[in-house]
């Protein structure tokens, strides 16, 4: 039974401020209050009764309709207030006996003990006698209407300025969150692909444990640790994780926290951070996306009092100033290493750099390993071949992988996920989800002969090391078709003849364009971009044209804008004429070799074509039947639709059958997915 409270009663009692109730405390009090002093002070003007001897007279008559008598304690024992209604002689002299208006009256004065007998006598039911009233009960009624107003405004004013870090007197408090080891569950054991990394930080967690084993031998810990990666590769992580291993206090704060609109506040949360490390003395601080607050100074425009230049003057004296901070460990991690102040970066600060790069095929399984642990996975799921199949990818998008693969399996009613659902997740990540649009003839043609001419060019060219995966003009992100690469094996470098294989394949889809339309079209913009890229990368900083090993251009990174806007050109113009020439030969060349190509198997150009036509999606190896026999020879399979009830998986028995041993087999053994767009 599910104990949780409703969602909607929660929001209410979110949106329910006390403030609200406060106020209307104090609005209901101020009427109550103003209604008590007018109903006690204030006397009738028109009444007759002006003594306690006229009321014995109007009760004799029978005139009075009710009464309340009290004791009057600032007058004495005797002194009483008779306070009621009584019938209008004037209005009785004109009308009926039946038909009276009453009138107020209000009288104040000594009444002696058979005053009180008579009009006991004479009124009987119709006099009421309410407690005496005391000095300190009117006080407390007088005052309190102001008290509930100062109360008021306490709350609404003093309380709201000591609101710690949202108060105007307290925006110099840090915003570092104190991580204890009981609320924080990962640990090493769930950080994989790092091993190196993981190394270097956990010698952080022994010294903390056993300080001596390190003084016994003269050596001092790194003061900080800075963790250095692209986006993905678990930096972050790896923190958590030191801060689940450790036990000491764990500071935790981001690099945005010390910003704020107002001049000096980044510098005091930093000096307020550093505080509370040293009274929770040894312990660590992680600054998440340091490089919000450590950027390089002067790099600004306008330059004059700068209050991020504050805050990391600051943050460096606090590292490493004259008072210093020992026992305090300073982890920071960021993507952008190269926009930090160089003073940040010294020994003394930051004395050990980590790097977390993207993870190799070893590092890719175990990351699998560590997230398919929460996912029911099918028994052809293999978790080495996947991670052949996923090079570039990083433990985050790894775990995306595993997650999007549980998600396609649930919406095709499974009961785990099988690798078919791993094989289309990572293509949705790689290349977008499938769109159906409904084209016209012309312009599927167009897109399948595109296609056709990217792969069969590639399946020309190809050494063995990037086989095609699959060609598709199904829509697919931002492309209206694509030729699926898996590399065998992580490409680390790129030798001239691959680089130029790969402009020749980008070349193919605008070649068989105009071999069998006679026309272009704007499907190879993506391609010929691409392209240009490759070949400017080639002459410029790779050495590789006829201009020699000269790297032309050094590319300036604006800090001040966080990216590179331009290569700043150090060579004259005659060069720069010489390196675009340079560039169009070589995208001239690998063009001219592509129509070559496509000429040369101009058959099986049309019968790839007629294939995509058909079936709208082939596999790499139907290109190379198409190439060596003339025809596709083993079935296409297509894929399952994710709204497509699969009761087979449901009931699926522990063995193998032999069609998807077979099936296994034919998995991509190749890193990241490369495709070329339409």
């Amino acid at each position: 039974m599910d104990n949780k409270p409703d969602k909607d009663s929660e929001e209410k009692s979110k949106s329910f401020h006390p403030k609200v109730l406060l106020i209307w405390l104090g609005v209901l009090a101020a009427i109550i209050g103003l209604a008590m002093m007018q109903s006690k002070e204030m006397t009738p003007s028109h009444s007759t009764i002006n003594s306690v001897n006229d009321l014995i007279n109007e009760a004799k008559e029978g005139r009075i309709e009710q009464a309340v008598i009290e004791s009057d304690p600032k007058g004495g024992e005797e002194w009483y207030t008779i306070q009621g209604n009584f019938k209008n002689p004037a209005y009785l002299a004109t009308s009926n006996e039946d038909e009276y208006q009453l009138l107020p009256f209000f009288v104040k004065g000594r009444v002696t003990e058979s005053e009180y007998k008579e009009l006991r006598s004479l009124l009987g039911g119709k006099l009421r006698e309410n407690p005496s009233s005391t000095i300190w009960t009117d006080l407390l009624f007088s005052l309190l209407p102001f008290l509930l107003i100062i109360g008021l405004l306490y709350f609404l004013f003093v309380r709201q300025l000591r609101m710690a870090g949202k108060g105007a007197l307290n925006f110099g408090k840090s915003k570092a969150k104190l991580l204890t080891r009981e609320n924080e569950k990962i640990l090493f054991s769930n950080v994989a692909g790092c091993d190196e990394a993981k190394e270097e930080v956990s010698e952080i967690v022994d010294f903390l444990k056993d300080p001596k084993r390190f003084r016994k031998v003269g050596g001092k810990i790194p003061k900080g640790v800075l963790m250095v990666g692209p986006p993905g590769t678990g930096k972050t992580l790896l923190a958590k994780a030191v801060a689940g291993e450790a036990d000491v206090p764990f500071f935790s704060i981001s690099g945005s926290d010390f910003v704020e609109m107002f001049v000096g506040v980044g510098a005091a949360r930093v000096r307020d951070m550093f505080e509370q490390g040293r009274k929770s003395a040894p312990c660590l601080i992680f600054i998440d996306e340091i490089d919000a607050v450590g950027r390089q100074r002067g790099a600004g425009l306008g330059g004059g009092n700068d209050e991020r230049e504050q805050t990391l003057n600051s943050l460096l004296v606090e590292m490493d100033g004259f008072d210093g901070h020992e026992g305090i460990i300073i982890i920071a991690a960021t993507n952008r290493p190269d926009v930090l102040d160089n003073a940040l970066l010294r020994p003394g600060r930051f004395d050990r750099q980590v790097v977390i790069d993207l993870p190799d095929l070893e590092g890719r399984e175990a990351i699998l390993k560590v997230h398919a642990k929460k996912i029911k996975l099918s028994d052809d799921v293999d978790l080495n071949s996947l991670a052949r199949a996923t090079a570039g990818f990083s433990g985050a998008d790894l775990a995306n992988l595993l997650n999007e693969g549980a998600l396609i399996a649930a919406r095709r009613r499974k009961k785990m996920a099988e690798r078919i659902d791993l094989d289309d997740a990572r293509e949705k990540i790689s290349f977008g989800t499938e769109r159906r649009r409904v084209m016209d003839d012309e312009d599927r043609k167009i897109i399948a002969y595109h296609e056709a001419g990217h792969a069969i060019v590639q399946a020309v060219v190809d050494d063995g090391l990037l086989p095609i995966h699959k060609v598709t003009i199904i829509p697919r992100g931002q492309s209206l078709g694509s030729t699926m690469f898996t590399p065998k094996k992580d490409i680390l470098n790129h030798s001239k003849r691959r680089v130029l294989n790969q402009v020749c394949c980008a070349m193919g889809g605008r070649a068989a364009e105009e071999i069998e339309i006679g026309d272009v079209t704007s499907g190879a913009a993506g391609d010929i971009r691409m392209a240009t890229n490759i070949a400017r990368s080639m002459v410029c900083d790779w050495g590789m044209s006829k201009l020699g090993m000269i790297s032309f251009g050094d590319k300036q990174d604006q800090v001040f804008l966080g990216k590179e806007l331009s290569r700043a050109q150090n060579y004259s113009e005659e060069t720069a004429q010489k390196i675009d020439y340079e560039i169009k030969k070589i995208i001239d060349d690998q063009y001219d070799r592509a129509k070559k190509i496509l000429n040369d198997n101009i058959e099986a150009l049309h019968k790839t074509a007629d294939a995509l036509l058909e079936h709208e999606t082939i596999e790499g190896k139907h290109i190379h039947e198409i190439l060596d026999k003339g025809e596709i020879t083993s079935p296409i399979v297509k894929s399952t639709p994710l709204n497509q009830k699969n009761e087979e998986s449901e009931e699926k028995s522990e063995e193998k059958d032999d069609s998807k041993k077979s099936e296994k087999d034919n998995l991509g053994t190749g890193p990241e997915p490369m495709g070329v767009p339409a």
